[in-house]
């Protein structure tokens, strides 16, 4: 699972989705990419499970790049634990996603079977997403 190998603080504030992404909105790497529309948190499970899903699709033609890393940590408190007694325990890490983020580019195959894969990934995201292109958007 995705996490980051150290960190300088190890509980963080949630913050706000609000605004759209200044970096990372463009297919930089690929040819064909997929694109947030909406904000939300993705954990290290979910990225896993879309570049599995990807992967298994463009089989051993295409390359993938995944464009997001999961770095903040989600902190739980134990089940049937008492109100108080500081912040709890960091559980697991996502990465904060907005609207215009390129999550996954992908190049080397046709573009009707990268947007099959990428739709297949999309399935795995709790967010929506779009499917992209270089030419469409620049890059």
């Amino acid at each position: 699972m995705l996490m980051p190998k150290k960190q300088k603080h190890r509980k963080h504030h949630r913050g706000r989705r609000k605004g759209n992404a200044n970096r990372g909105n463009e297919v930089s790497f690929g040819t064909y990419g997929l694109k947030a529309t909406e904000a939300g948190w993705i954990t290290g499970r979910q990225i896993e499970s879309a570049r599995v899903a990807i992967t298994r699709h463009v089989r051993k033609h295409g390359k993938l790049w995944i464009r997001i890393f999961p770095d903040k940590p989600v902190t739980q408190k134990p089940a049937e634990t008492r109100m108080g007694k500081g912040k709890g325990a960091p559980e697991y890490y996502v990465a904060v996603v907005k609207p215009g983020r390129v999550m996954f580019e992908v190049e080397g195959v046709d573009e009707d079977v990268a947007a099959d894969a990428m739709r297949q990934a999309s399935h795995k995201l709790p967010i929506k997403t779009k499917f992209v292109t270089r030419r469409e958007i620049g890059g």
